[in-house]
């Protein structure tokens, strides 16, 4: 009975073990393209929550200021910091599409200059060779 339970245990390892080694497939454009988009709409946020974080900061040091002021503590020189900067909203450009020849689908030029088809039989081309 043991070995039975050990067997099938080892059976059953080595099917999922086996089953992470499979390749997925290449992402199509469109996936490629949400990715993209994500990822931009990612950075954006990350913009979006440094701008309030500044905001917050300004915020606590004025409030601290305004009670050290009212207690009559000495308030300390504020430090030069650079302004909040609003990122605005998230606009996502998507990406232009290349015409074909941009994307190099065409001939090459020398091909192009000289089209490889000519008038001339076969026996005639050969012979020249």
């Amino acid at each position: 009975m043991r070995m039975h339970n050990s067997f099938a245990l080892a059976t059953l390892l080595l099917a999922l073990g086996s089953s992470t080694w499979a390749k997925l497939p290449a992402p199509s454009d469109e996936a490629k393209a949400k990715a993209a988009e994500a990822a931009a709409k990612a950075a954006h946020a990350g913009k979006v929550d440094n701008y309030k974080l500044c905001l917050a900061m300004d915020r606590v040091a004025a409030s601290y200021q305004a009670s050290a002021k009212q207690a009559g503590k000495p308030v300390p020189e504020a430090v030069s910091t650079p302004a909040c900067g609003d990122p605005g909203a998230f606009v996502y450009p998507p990406p232009e599409a290349k015409p074909i020849e941009a994307a190099g689908a065409h001939s090459p030029t020398a091909t192009a200059a000289s089209p490889p088809s000519t008038n001339a039989p076969a026996a005639a081309i050969a012979t020249k060779k």
